[in-house]
């Protein structure tokens, strides 16, 4: 053989160890940075970092990792069909490191979402090992969804390291009778500071016996008005739970002075929420002490609803002062309906229900335009219930709450008996289907198709990594 030929030899061998190890270099960058049909945002661009990492991972498939060095909002998310009023629930495994929240109590962390509302699982923070997180959803009017995994939160930015693995999706059966199941929790101590005199003091306020022995009266009459208001279009169970707990934070606004937010007690709310059967969470505390004049300033209404948290409706009954205060006590001289508050409250669950499956309802506060009148003894009774029954005469005819609202319950646990598990989350099994995805995705730029608005406290942009 002659050296020419011993050379073109050599350079084809060459050759192909070239182009082999090009593709093993190309391959190994495109697995380290490609995430299939999810796609990748932030909300201040370029300080997350997004990456598949194939040393620290659940099972054989490489994890999916957000690393941020600075205080950011960052997820991956991605676009799946939903049927209207299903009911759905969302697995992963999450392993954090070092992951801490720019601002104390902020509902935020490593959880999964949907994107472009505040429905979101339990906040993964701190640094942990492989953890099952969990997050149900009701589709409501909605044929398609974005469901996202995060690193920060709708109200508040994280810092740290959070790898996701094993995402699973399966459909369940919605609940739709029309029996609503309450939970009440009297939070008997408050121990709070609050800003006094460009400085702090110290609240300390306890429920009595006799707060909840009215509690429990209240939540039993409500549970009879709403029946008796609605026509028995709703009904009402409850369970009233007393907590030893001290309520330690209160958030704050200029329209509604102090109050106690789902963050303010979260972790007891999940605790109950994880039981997996509470459509809605009334939760009970002493806002003021008129004997000793040591009170929390709060605005206006003594209630405090239209919240919710992972999903479920949740309000505030606050108690005003010690034993001096009728508004929750029943006396045929004074007030016939101390159970208002709750009605009040609830309604404004139905209220936000109704907008988010996209019923035109009137606003709950705008009794007055209609003709109505808090009254003596009974409050706004007539209004609430027109309300409940569409019977608020207007130009356009009779308006108020759809019926069909009534049976439109968050998702919780029980709905998944019988599930079934879809195929939108699942990974691709082989490079080939990778390569499908791929190809989808050129397509997708080629056709100029314009990227899905992501959204949390203002607005996500799409990662400079690309999708």
């Amino acid at each position: 053989m002659n050296v020419r030929k011993v050379f073109k030899i050599i350079g084809k061998i060459l050759f192909f160890i070239i182009i082999i190890a090009i593709l093993v270099i190309a391959y190994l960058i495109y697995s380290k940075y490609n995430f299939n049909e999810y796609v990748k945002a932030e909300y201040n661009r370029g300080l997350s970092e997004f990456e598949r990492d194939s040393k620290v991972k659940y099972s054989e498939t490489n994890s999916y990792k957000i690393h941020s060095e600075q205080y950011n909002d960052a997820m991956f998310y991605k676009e799946i069909p939903v049927s209207p009023n299903t009911a759905y629930r969302v697995t992963c495994m999450v392993k954090t490191e070092n992951v801490e929240n720019e601002e104390d109590n902020a509902d935020s962390g490593a959880h999964i979402c949907l994107n472009k509302t505040m429905e979101k699982s339990v906040d993964v923070t701190g640094t942990t090992d492989w953890t099952k997180l969990e997050f149900v959803f009701n589709s409501k009017d909605k044929t398609k969804v974005e469901v996202g995994f995060r690193l920060g939160g709708y109200a508040g930015n994280s810092k740290g390291t959070a790898w996701f693995s094993d995402f699973k999706i399966e459909s369940g059966s919605a609940d739709t009778s029309n029996t609503w199941n309450f939970l009440c929790l009297l939070f008997d101590n408050v121990n709070v500071n609050i800003p006094y005199d460009n400085g702090e003091r110290n609240v300390k306020l306890h429920l009595s016996q006799e707060d909840k022995e009215d509690m429990k009266t209240c939540i039993e009459r409500f549970k009879t008005s709403l029946s008796e208001l609605s026509k028995g279009k709703i009904n009402a169970k409850y369970e009233v739970k007393e907590i030893t707990e001290e309520i330690t934070t209160m958030s704050h606004d200029k329209d509604n002075g102090y109050y106690v937010s789902p963050t303010d007690v979260k972790e007891t709310l999940d605790k109950y929420i994880d039981a997996g059967k509470y459509d809605h969470i009334f939760i009970a505390f002493r806002t003021g002490d008129i004997n000793t004049q040591n009170e929390i300033p709060v605005n206006d209404w003594i209630g405090l609803g239209g919240m919710q948290y992972r999903g479920i409706g949740f309000s505030n009954i606050r108690l005003p002062n010690e034993s001096n205060n009728y508004i929750y006590k029943y006396d045929t001289r004074i007030n016939t309906f101390p159970e208002e508050v709750y009605i009040h409250e609830f309604l404004h669950t139905l209220e936000r229900n109704s907008e988010e499956y996209g019923y035109e309802v009137p606003e709950l506060h705008s009794y007055s335009y209609y003709g109505y009148q808090d009254q003596k003894l009974v409050g706004l009774k007539d209004w609430y219930k027109d309300y409940l029954n569409c019977e608020i005469r207007s130009s356009s005819g009779n308006i108020g709450l759809n019926e069909e609202i009534f049976t439109k319950k968050p998702a919780k646990a029980s709905d998944f008996n019988l599930s079934i598990e879809l195929n939108d989350l699942k990974e691709p099994a082989n490079i080939f289907e990778e390569i499908g995805i791929l190809f989808k995705k050129l397509i997708k730029m080629f056709s100029n198709e314009s990227s899905p608005n992501i959204e949390n406290q203002n607005e996500l942009v799409e990662s400079e990594i690309g999708a």
